[in-house]
């Protein structure tokens, strides 16, 4: 299991920019599937962005060409960088971190998720 620690919320105007991030401790950050989901009031939660161990990204398309998720293994931080926000940006953003739970048994689908605090972001008029 990661302990996940947040920040970088807030109250921004439509078309401005945040940058949220998430530093990990516990397990080895390089095992690590990373991703940035976000639930708005009377909505399910959403998957927004996802990194792998190697790099690979995916975004949902409602964020394409706007978020940009990226991990810093030496700093073992990821972040979610927000550009030309929209009022339907408003939501709480929790970073995810996945990783096997048993490693050493390739025959073994487990995974283990952590989950960091819910992150206040409002995009006003």
């Amino acid at each position: 299991q990661v302990q996940l620690v947040g920040s970088g919320g807030g109250l921004v105007q439509a078309g401005g920019s945040l940058r949220l991030s998430c530093a990990t401790s516990g397990s080895a950050f390089s095992f690590q599937t990373l991703a940035w989901f976000r639930q708005a009031p009377g909505k399910q939660r959403e998957l927004v962005a996802k990194i792998s161990t190697e790099g690979n990204t995916n975004y949902a398309d409602s964020v394409k060409g706007r978020f940009t998720i990226s991990r810093d293994n030496a700093k073992t931080t990821m972040y979610l960088q927000m550009n030309s926000l929209k009022v339907e940006d408003t939501a709480v953003y929790v970073c995810n971190a996945e990783a096997p739970a048993r490693p050493w048994d390739r025959n073994s689908n487990l995974t283990i998720k952590s989950w960091g605090p819910g992150i206040q972001v409002t995009v006003s008029t």
